[in-house]
């Protein structure tokens, strides 16, 4: 199993297109890279994230990323959609330098490379969020989210 944290706005959205994705074993909502080791009062820079297990013998990380890209606008800073601020931000987090090198050429390999402002960073520190937050979409479906119904639809198999 190999593990990546996917930022893309609102977690509840990332989290419920992607546990539905083909070799992805497991997703966990919760922050990233904050300042601080807890998630008090505004964030203290964290980025809501999902952290994935993946089987890289079913899906590569290079199609984890399209798959991603399919979910973000990659070229809007601190916003997906109607979420606002920086805790919104898009990224691809990792403990494996080879992940961000593969994520990195991904996007240096896409014609529009110059626009994307996705951040990729080695991750510092991780924060699972509290159990309301989990599969917050699966057990509430009719909540907010940024990302198109179809597409959230479009890789249920699970």
């Amino acid at each position: 199993m190999e593990e990546i944290f996917f930022a893309g706005g609102c977690l509840w959205g990332v989290q419920e297109f992607m546990r539905h994705l083909p070799g992805v074993v497991v997703t966990e909502a919760g922050r990233a890279n904050g300042t601080s080791e807890t998630t008090q009062g505004d964030y203290d820079g964290y980025a809501e994230c999902v952290r994935m297990k993946f089987d890289s013998q079913e899906v590569s990380l290079k199609e984890l990323m399209e798959y991603f890209f399919e979910i973000i606008d990659p070229y809007s800073v601190n916003r997906q959609g109607e979420d606002v601020g920086e805790k919104y931000r898009t990224g691809v987090y990792s403990r494996d330098a080879k992940h961000l090198a593969a994520v990195r050429g991904y996007i240096k390999a896409r014609p529009d490379a110059n626009k994307i402002v996705v951040e990729v960073k080695a991750l510092t520190n991780y924060v699972k969020s509290d159990d309301e937050h989990q599969d917050r979409l699966t057990l509430n479906p009719g909540d907010y989210c940024h990302i198109p119904i179809d597409l959230l639809h479009k890789y249920r198999q699970k």
